[in-house]
């Protein structure tokens, strides 16, 4: 009997109600601001919310970056002055000093104990000072890490506009990433790439990643022949995607299930549930699942794939045969995992502080294959875990690395386990096959830094120190 055969044949979720032991939600703000580039952010809290944004977001003094702070003092906490003055007050400086082309409102745990009506107060501004104004709540109360940026899509896409424009120049403005790849082209030559294209529905993306991670992705399905109509969000509120009833929109991150909901309930679109493009078996079921709902026949995906994994062989060698544990902190946890088994890692847990299976279920289905393929045991996944059994199960599990958030990761250090970051892969690029090698670097780091203590000798001073 092989250890395939003795194996769940499905995969196991807990939920241990504990506590999100997470990064605060309005930190998606350092990403976002910097991705949308005529935008400011003005996060509604606390004095400690502007110290949290300081100084665990690391903002460069010189780099004066564009969000600010609009602190709630005693007297707003006791409702003893007028939240909207204070608002337009400071939304008519930012006007002044910045004239963003849009304002977007990051309400935190204080406005929803509180009750402010952002929702209500914003329309209203926004006619005043003729800046376009976008309410997202990003508090610690409901959302996890990286859910921040989820909270400011699905609040970004009732602003999608719903129709095409007429003019075939303001279509080409509008559409930023066809601009990109096109520049430099002759009329005559972009023509005859558009009529390359498969006569498709038009396809949109959404989710924050770095330009040349969009580029990259793009090109993976031009190579396919599909068109992406464009990214949610766009480099510039002002070339947000036309997005109309029946669009089929596809998300590249697993912790967007908030934008997809409303870009199916409220933009009528048809979502793509595919998994998601995190490493080169990631990469290539997404383009894959694309490619099956528009009825086209991939392309090359074998080769490429290939490819990319001969490239990978010296990390492999470095990750065969090791043990990964998740205590669960950006929700990028499933995908994670499900590449480093294909690695030829094992999973024993996968922790993650919020599970959509509907938004999911693509991701989840090509994890239980490939455990199967790869001949070893489901992870159990759970939901909220509790810290301190977690900290149990790791001791008993004697795992070779541990994926934590940033709390946990120097006590666990202290007692001889090997730790990584989850946050570095928040904003590390780790999607499309060209940025697998990425994940691997940081995944190997403290392995490899165990390997050199060993050639110096210091592995059994570490082990001491650990011990005391």
């Amino acid at each position: 009997m092989t250890l395939a055969d003795t194996q769940p044949q499905a995969l196991d979720f807990e939920c241990e109600t504990g506590n999100y032991h997470t990064f605060c939600p309005i930190s998606c703000v350092a990403w976002l601001y910097q991705k949308i580039e005529d935008s400011f952010f003005l996060v509604i809290g606390t004095k400690t919310c502007g110290y949290f944004l300081q100084n665990a977001m690391g903002v460069m003094i010189f780099a004066e970056p564009r969000y600010a702070m609009a602190e709630l003092e005693e007297g707003d906490i006791s409702a003893q002055l007028n939240d909207y003055e204070e608002l337009k007050r400071l939304c008519d400086q930012i006007k002044r000093d910045r004239n963003p082309s849009v304002i977007v409102w990051i309400g935190t745990c204080t406005t929803e104990i509180i009750k402010m009506d952002l929702e209500g107060l914003a329309p209203r501004l926004e006619a005043e000072i003729d800046i376009p104004i976008v309410v997202a709540r990003a508090n610690g109360l409901d959302y996890a890490f990286t859910q921040g940026e989820d909270t400011v899509l699905a609040a970004m896409a009732h602003r999608c506009p719903d129709k095409a424009p007429t003019m075939e120049a303001e279509k080409k403005e509008r559409n930023a990433i066809a601009s990109l790849l096109n520049f430099g082209k002759k009329k005559e030559d972009v023509a005859i790439e558009e009529s390359e294209y498969h006569d498709h529905p038009p396809l949109v993306l959404f989710g924050s990643l770095p330009d040349p991670v969009v580029t990259q992705l793009t090109l993976e399905l031009k190579k396919q022949k599909i068109k992406v109509s464009g990214w949610l969000p766009a480099k510039r509120f002002t070339e947000l995607p036309v997005i109309e009833e029946g669009y089929y929109v596809s998300g590249i991150n697993p912790f967007l299930s908030r934008t997809a909901t409303t870009l199916m309930r409220r933009r009528k679109c048809k979502l793509i549930g595919s998994p998601f493009p995190i490493g080169p078996d990631g990469t290539r079921a997404w383009v894959e699942k694309i490619c099956s709902v528009f009825n086209i026949e991939p392309q090359g995906l074998d080769e490429r794939e290939a490819q990319i994994w001969a490239g990978l062989e010296d990390y492999l060698q470095l990750v065969r045969g090791k043990s990964v544990f998740f205590m669960g902190d950006n929700l990028l946890e499933v995908s994670l995992a499900r590449f480093l088994i294909r690695c030829g890692m094992t999973c024993p847990e996968i922790g993650i502080p919020y599970m959509d299976k509907r938004y999911q279920a693509a991701e989840l289905a090509l994890l239980e294959k490939t455990c199967h393929e790869m001949g070893v045991s489901l992870p159990k996944i759970v939901e909220k875990p509790d810290n301190y059994n977690q900290l149990q199960r790791i001791h008993d599990l004697g795992v070779d690395l541990v994926i934590t958030g940033m709390a946990h990761a120097n006590p666990l250090e202290a007692r001889g386990i090997n730790t990584k970051w989850s946050v570095e892969f928040t904003f590390a690029q780790i999607h499309g096959f060209g940025n697998a090698r990425d994940i691997l670097e940081l995944v190997t780091r403290p392995l490899r830094r165990n390997n050199s203590l060993k050639d110096l000798g210091w592995d059994k001073l570490v082990k001491e120190e650990a011990k005391v």
